[in-house]
């Protein structure tokens, strides 16, 4: 799939995560916990959208702006894939911790934790729109602009 491609999804998969994270930080308004269910719905949805978006930019998009060459944009990739390393550590733990029991025994606890932790979701998202993502969609747009490489046996015809 090209990168401009894989720039849609991860920027839709973005988008996913905050409606999302909404939804949860809804329910932590509450005075008691929600329906059961539905908070282990939205929950799940957030898990399964996160673990999807990590596998897309830890197989795609960093390989690939690693491969770049480009020593500047190799350093930005780096202190990302670290940075995005303990937050993810950082969700496991979180959504290990806070099983349907634990939250229903400690709601303000749940609540305190998860603005928390989606706090630095949050954050990281909005630096990889700002600062990441701008420099992928740079990367392709040059590369888009030499034009796909010629293979061998191919000719060139005027």
């Amino acid at each position: 799939m090209p990168l401009s491609s894989e720039m849609q999804r991860l920027r839709a998969e973005h988008a996913a995560l905050v409606t999302l994270s909404r939804i949860i930080l809804g329910m932590t308004d509450l005075p008691g916990p929600p329906d059961a269910n539905q908070l282990a719905a939205a929950r799940s949805q957030l898990r399964d959208a996160l673990v999807r978006h990590l596998k897309c930019e830890d197989w795609i998009l960093y390989p690939r702006m690693m491969a770049t060459g480009d020593p500047e944009l190799m350093r930005i990739t780096r202190e990302f894939e670290i940075e995005m390393g303990g937050l993810a550590a950082d969700f496991v733990a979180y959504d290990d911790k806070w099983t349907r029991e634990a939250i229903i025994g400690d709601w303000q606890g749940f609540c305190g934790e998860t603005r928390t932790v989606f706090g630095l979701l949050a954050t990281r998202v909005e630096r990889e729109e700002r600062e990441l993502y701008p420099l992928a969609e740079k990367l392709y747009a040059s590369a888009a602009a030499v034009g796909p490489p010629i293979r061998a046996g191919s000719t060139i015809s005027s």
